[in-house]
């Protein structure tokens, strides 16, 4: 039987007695989706949740100005979960936090209230839950250089699976905080990973995405080895992508399925698909937000480059998984164009506001390409009117730039920053010289 989440700060007091917590490490994200966070000793555990505590914005990426740097962390109690590998005497918890201004309303600039914003967007369009279940794939190496990967093995190998028992402590590390995991394995290329989530509510899944993005790293650290999950740390071989199932629920009615239709997609999931068709290239600078990210979005490796669906077809960028057709709850679409180095809750919030779109607009469906899109040549693809991701950060930021959708989901604020942030970034990119450049060039010229 699951647990049930502490409500309120009498809940937690409990919980602090019970597991003789010492420290509450209070979590938050920045612009970037990297973990920010403090400690507090227990003993301010009162005024951490009943007043919040204040810390200086101005140093956190994408946060305020030097002159607007007051901001406020007030945790919220259901995210309350002890860390495993810490000590279990003077015990260390965790708790996400919002972020306020000190007039109390709410940051623009936190990436939590923005997930918030569009949930209640779609709260108000009569749907009560966008369920996710993100599959992240990562790798580990020897350092934190890469040089070196722990295996040679394969996708679904067993006897070359050289972090079998690191993977097993990840995920009894997990399941201790209260994340379920449907499965785990080893994946296509050397030392590459994927344990699977089970599906939550979209605030949810965000929150757990950083968990288990620091658990894997720190289980990793344990054992002496470095996790990353950087796009596309090995040259040659398959990068790492985060492919994301989704659907709305109604209740307990899930809004996507239609048990009459042949693909068992109702309206709603169809026109919501088309919506993340039709404004995918503009929300890619979230879903895909580094420089590396965009050596793992070519050919030849699995991940999706084009821009269409299919049911088995694994080459579309979305695909409706038929692992039990015509089970309702089970009924869902997957997008695999993300990467799981993004920001869980911007990239969770602009693919629901894509989907929104393409249901308050009525966008319509293309036809289903059940061919390997890889293999068609380019004229065929524009004949049959299948567009192409972003190639290059820059070519990201661009269409990202005129993207009225993007700035409306996003807000101004981290749509200015995140612009800002991801040009400074391409700029630091073409100026460096790399050994490629070196190699290729230097004798011929």
């Amino acid at each position: 039987m699951a647990k049930a989440k502490p409500r309120d700060l009498k809940d937690i007091k409990e919980l602090v007695r019970k597991h003789d917590v010492k420290f509450l490490r209070l979590w938050f994200s920045d612009i970037h989706g990297t973990l920010k966070g403090f400690a507090v000793p227990v003993e301010e555990i009162d005024t951490a949740f009943n007043e919040g505590m204040g810390f200086d914005g101005s140093s956190i990426k994408g946060f305020a100005r030097i002159d607007e740097s007051d901001m406020i962390a007030k945790p919220d109690p259901s995210t309350f979960a002890l860390l495993p590998w810490r000590p279990k005497e003077k015990a260390v918890a965790r708790v996400f936090c919002d972020i306020y201004e000190p007039d109390g309303t709410p940051y623009k600039g936190d990436p939590r209230y923005v997930l918030k914003t569009n949930l209640d967007r779609a709260r108000k369009k009569g749907f009560s839950s966008f369920y996710l279940g993100p599959e992240l794939e990562y790798f580990y190496f020897k350092d934190n250089r890469g040089t070196e990967t722990l295996d040679e093995g394969g996708y679904f190998d067993y006897s070359m699976d050289a972090s079998e028992d690191i993977r097993r402590e990840t995920i009894l590390s997990l399941e201790q905080m209260g994340i379920k995991v449907e499965y785990a394995h080893h994946e296509v290329a050397p030392s590459q990973h994927e344990i699977d989530l089970r599906y939550k509510d979209a605030l949810e899944m965000a929150d757990t995405v950083i968990t288990y993005r620091t658990v894997i790293k720190e289980i990793a650290r344990k054992h002496g080895v470095y996790a990353t999950f950087m796009p596309k740390p090995l040259e040659g071989q398959n990068g790492s992508g985060m492919h994301t199932h989704q659907s709305l629920f109604k209740g307990n009615k899930n809004a996507f399925f239609n048990a009459r239709d042949k693909h068992y997609l109702s309206e709603t999931a169809k026109k919501y698909t088309a919506g993340l068709l039709k404004h995918i290239r503009e929300i890619t600078l979230v879903l895909n937000q580094w420089v590396n990210s965009y050596k793992r979005l070519v050919p030849g490796y699995e991940a999706p480059v084009y821009i269409c669906w299919a049911m088995r077809n694994r080459s579309a960028l979305v695909r409706v998984p038929l692992y039990k057709p015509g089970k309702e709850q089970a009924t869902r679409i997957e997008l695999r164009s993300p990467d799981p180095a993004c920001n869980p809750y911007l990239a969770f919030a602009v693919m629901l506001s894509a989907g929104l779109t393409g249901i308050e607009k009525g966008y319509n469906i293309p036809k289903p390409t059940e061919m390997d899109v890889y293999h068609l040549s380019e004229e065929k693809r524009k004949s049959m009117g299948i567009a192409q991701l972003p190639g290059s950060l820059i070519e990201a930021i661009e269409v990202a730039e005129k993207s009225k959708l993007l700035k409306e989901t996003l807000g101004e604020h981290i749509f200015n920053e995140l612009i800002m942030s991801k040009k400074v970034e391409w700029d630091n990119y073409r100026t460096k010289v790399f050994p490629y450049e070196l190699e290729t060039y230097l004798p011929i010229l």
